[in-house]
């Protein structure tokens, strides 16, 4: 095997964050971080509210209105159609709560799904779980495996957009149009979209929640919610809102005394991301994350897995007999924080589970040439 070409760094890129330089960060994909420009930038907004909280809360509508606006115009999006949210847990509860739902309607979800939003779907009707083979070679047959999946009483399909464990797009556009042929209701997680995808908004999905904090560079609780002209009727706030007359998107926003600071500053990620590049920092972090993927992969015991191209994230599976279970995988992520101070993805699977590297603006080779030097060893104590 030919030696995997080593990515440049992408020059100033770890300047943008405050990250802990004691800490090997390859784990983006779950949480995010907050460059500094956008630290600021809420950091202002923060302070103007203290200064003047009466003025600062009597005008929040109008400036999430104008939030809004600058998003859509990044995304393409409708800013009608387009709300405010804190995260995709919260954007799945929205969406499902306005489909009607009759006694024996069905949701299908897959073992791949978020397990809070999946959660979601099995508090309000049967859910039928498709099993998705992680070596499922591409699209169509990822395609196929869901349409197979599907019975006479399924009425929703929760699916995610690009799966979160093993990173590959689930939710694509033949497949998106496939349930709407048959009447089906696609309700799609896009957690991991905003900033990796040039149109990270699903195109004909019903519904589509998705992350501005993880890859668009918002602040931590940044996300969107995006309804079909059909459906935002119907889509009501968890709570009730003083803004209920104003309908969707308004009444899912405002929440009264609530810290507005962070969506009030996520225009500010994706301006950032405009200004290095989107493009540029799009092929930079799929290089990396490709990079790491295959220095992991030429280990003893792990097994390269299919991925869809382009993406910041890959995963690899661990030797068998390996993170089977959630609370292995759960142990295996923090002992490699604590003792290597590596921080990573591990995912559970029977019969050996999986390590997803991801990729992003202040990362270098060298940290993922240090987590394949170290694991052999590590996981043989």
């Amino acid at each position: 095997m030919t030696e995997p070409a080593t990515p440049t760094a992408f020059p100033g890129g770890d300047a943008l964050f405050r990250l802990d330089p004691g800490v090997t960060h390859l784990n983006h994909g779950s949480y995010g971080a907050v460059p500094v420009p956008v630290q600021e930038a809420q950091e202002a907004l923060r302070a103007e509210a203290h200064a003047d909280p009466d003025a600062f809360f009597n005008g929040v509508g109008e400036r999430l209105d104008g939030a809004r606006g600058r998003i859509a115009a990044r995304l393409g999006a409708d800013p009608e159609g387009i709300a405010f949210i804190s995260n995709a847990t919260e954007g799945a509860n929205l969406a499902l709560d306005a489909v009607p739902l009759a006694e024996g309607d069905e949701i299908l979800v897959t073992d791949h799904g978020y397990g809070t939003v999946t959660a979601a779907a099995a508090r309000r009707a049967p859910v039928t779980t498709v099993a998705l083979d992680p070596h499922l070679p591409d699209e169509d047959a990822v395609r196929e495996a869901v349409l197979a999946a599907l019975t006479p009483r399924t009425k929703v399909a929760l699916l995610d957009h690009v799966s979160s464990p093993t990173a590959r797009l689930v939710a694509g556009p033949r497949l998106l149009a496939d349930l709407a042929a048959r009447g089906i209701t696609t309700v799609v997680d896009g957690a991991h979209t905003p900033g990796t995808l040039a149109g990270p908004i699903a195109a004909g999905a019903d519904f589509w929640f998705g992350n501005l904090h993880k890859w668009g560079y918002a602040p931590s609780g940044s996300a969107l919610l995006a309804v079909a002209p059909a459906h935002r009727a119907r889509v009501r706030a968890l709570v009730p809102s003083w803004e209920d007359h104003r309908g969707f998107p308004r009444s899912v926003e405002y929440r009264a005394t609530a810290d507005y600071t962070g969506w009030l500053a996520a225009p500010e990620g994706l301006d950032l991301l405009e200004r290095l590049g989107a493009a540029r920092v799009r092929a930079h972090n799929s290089a990396l994350a490709a990079y790491g993927a295959d220095l992991l992969a030429r280990l003893p015991g792990f097994t390269a897995l299919p991925h869809t191209p382009g993406l910041p994230m890959r995963s690899v599976l661990l030797p068998p007999g390996t993170a089977e279970t959630q609370e292995a995988a759960r142990a295996l992520r923090e002992a490699l924080a604590a003792k290597l101070r590596i921080r990573v993805l591990v995912w559970p699977r029977p019969g050996g589970g999986g390590l997803r590297v991801c990729g992003q603006v202040y990362n270098h080779p060298g940290e993922y040439e240090r987590l394949a030097a170290a694991l052999p060893a590590f996981l043989a104590r």
